[in-house]
């Protein structure tokens, strides 16, 4: 991004802005690996088996009865099998945390890590699945070979652009629920968010200016989700600037979507009088810059491992700050969403995610987020218990009232 000049910083007046809490200490390189070890993941039994008449039911010869009944009637694979409670995992390892591409072996420890989380948070069974291809005509055709195994796709760590047309295709191809957390889980609550610092700081969202560093996979979705959301003024910048009418392909969409005012330049011309920053970039966020937005704007620094401003100097002049950090108050975290959304789709047996349902997911997290929403709580806790259950009962309940998710009718 181009960043010209570099405006007086002038912090706001002590106790006007934001909050930071003392960071926990980090875990030993010793405690990580040993967490790992032999990965994070098992199998377990939901029937008995401890005997030979235990064996006759669970295995032969009486499975044998639900193998003719689901071959005469294929949907009660749903009632009989795991399928209909089972997400696929899926990355090809193209685009792994702040980690880049690193290949599908070495991707694998966060795809345990997604179906560990969807366990404990979501109470959905899921298996990581690492694809030794980039192709995407290939991985269309794997998973549409593996569909009797799985319920769901999550997709995750795919690069863009080929992110977006992996989703469309599966989404065509596929008869279930297909999602790409690292877009639609990222804006899912970075709306949420949003709606909880308005309310905190008594503004509205459709008043806000806010600023898209980064151009990428989460980047596009979170501002076009923003713009479904009601937000009236936001524009994206990727590295060579401020998206506008004069790109090209998909960026030109983009541009043609956001960017209400004309601007051109960069990070500097995009930020000054902006209430809002959105940090998905990688970047870096010169301090001299937070001086030129806004009064108390709002700071969304989400890059990992480390954000694009440090949060206690966004805190010099933000009224709030988030990162995508555990260690900092403000977690914008997709495990608030991805849980629940794969929950209430499986639950409402829907055959798509949709607009609705992603919009309803974000309400229900700032719905929780409410009762107690202080400036450095905009969103709930991910181990807050209430969270999954709402997201999953809001997003089930707008399956069944959205023709587009395809729930069959009793």
């Amino acid at each position: 991004m181009t960043n010209n000049s570099k405006p007086e910083a002038t912090p706001a007046p002590v106790g006007t802005h934001a909050k930071v809490s003392a960071r926990p200490a980090p875990p030993t390189s010793s405690e990580i690996f040993g967490a790992h070890e032999g990965g994070k993941l098992g199998t377990a039994l939901t029937a008995a088996l401890e005997d030979v008449r235990d064996l006759s039911i669970a295995y032969t010869p009486g499975v044998a009865e639900v193998c003719r009944a689901i071959a005469a009637e294929p949907k009660l694979a749903r009632q009989y099998t795991w399928t209909q409670r089972l997400v696929a995992v899926v990355s090809d390892g193209t685009a792994v945390l702040g980690l880049g591409n690193i290949g599908p072996r070495a991707a694998l420890p966060v795809m345990e890590g997604k179906s560990a989380l969807f366990k404990n948070f979501g109470g959905l069974d899921s298996i990581p699945l690492v694809l030794d291809t980039t192709d995407v005509e290939e991985i269309v055709e794997t998973l549409v070979r593996l569909r009797p195994s799985f319920g769901a796709v999550n997709l995750e760590d795919v690069s863009a652009p080929r992110c977006f047309d992996l989703e469309r295709r599966l989404v065509q191809a596929l008869d279930c629920p297909v999602m790409h957390d690292d877009q639609h889980g990222t804006a899912i609550v970075l709306l949420a968010a949003l709606q909880g610092a308005c309310a905190v700081t008594s503004r509205s969202p459709e008043s806000l200016r806010v600023v898209v560093s980064g151009a990428g996979a989460a980047g596009v979705a979170c501002a076009r989700f923003l713009l479904s959301a009601g937000v009236k003024d936001v524009v994206v910048l990727d590295s060579r600037g401020i998206v506008d009418l004069a790109r090209g392909g998909v960026k030109a969409e983009l541009a043609a979507e956001t960017n209400p005012r004309g601007l051109s330049g960069g990070l500097t011309e995009a930020l000054a009088g902006a209430d809002v920053f959105v940090g998905l970039s990688g970047g870096t966020l010169p301090e001299a810059l937070l001086s030129t937005m806004a009064p108390d704007p709002f700071v969304f620094a989400l890059s990992n491992p480390d954000p694009e401003v440090h949060p206690e100097v966004a805190a010099r002049y933000a009224s709030v700050v988030a990162t995508g950090r555990s260690d900092f108050p403000n977690q914008i975290n997709n495990v608030l969403a991805f849980p629940g959304v794969f929950r209430g789709a499986l639950d409402a047996g829907a055959r798509r995610i949709t607009e609705p349902m992603k919009l309803a997911a974000a309400q229900a997290i700032f719905r929780v987020a409410s009762a107690d929403l202080a400036i450095d709580r905009i969103v709930p806790s991910p181990f807050d218990p209430r969270v999954a259950p709402a997201v999953a009962a809001a997003v089930a309940e707008a399956a069944r009232q959205d023709p587009g998710a395809g729930v069959a009718s009793a």
